[in-house]
């Protein structure tokens, strides 16, 4: 049975990719410090800009958010959640640090988790569905 028109919403794809940053055992993850989902915690990243692969997004994304650089690695999962108004489709890539420290520059607090203490932070639901694939690689042997 078909809905009446006002009751059919178009809901608007956000393409996003998001830094899984790894030294050795443990990830980086942050704290929002604006938004509609502030105070959750995530990986950190951001929208891709016209013109830009993902990469080159997560790239600039990183350098703007943490003021350091980082080496894009191997693809880890691209999530896909509906969010209330909107659908997010979130690339995750293993990334290190090649740069100074990172900085906050957007978030409130970050912190470095280490297997056992992935569910020590209130994660985004989003950022939440890759935490198992995070866990698994990180008690597995050696880096992806």
């Amino acid at each position: 049975m078909n809905k009446p028109a006002e009751e059919v919403k178009t809901v608007k794809t956000v393409r996003v990719v998001a830094a899984v940053i790894r030294d050795g055992d443990r990830v980086f993850a942050t704290q929002r410090g604006y938004g509609d989902q502030k105070d959750g915690w995530e990986f950190p990243g951001g929208k891709i800009e016209p013109g830009e692969s993902p990469q080159q997004a997560l790239t600039r994304e990183i350098r703007e958010e943490l003021d350091t650089r980082i080496v894009v690695g191997d693809p880890l999962a691209t999530i896909e959640h509906d969010y209330p108004s909107f659908h997010l489709s979130m690339q995750c890539f293993w990334c290190s640090i090649v740069g100074e420290p990172p900085v906050l520059r957007e978030h409130e607090a970050a912190r470095w988790l280490d297997a056992e203490n992935l569910d020590s932070v209130a994660w985004l639901p989003a950022d939440r569905t890759i935490i198992p694939l995070i866990r698994q690689q990180l008690q597995g042997s050696g880096l992806s």
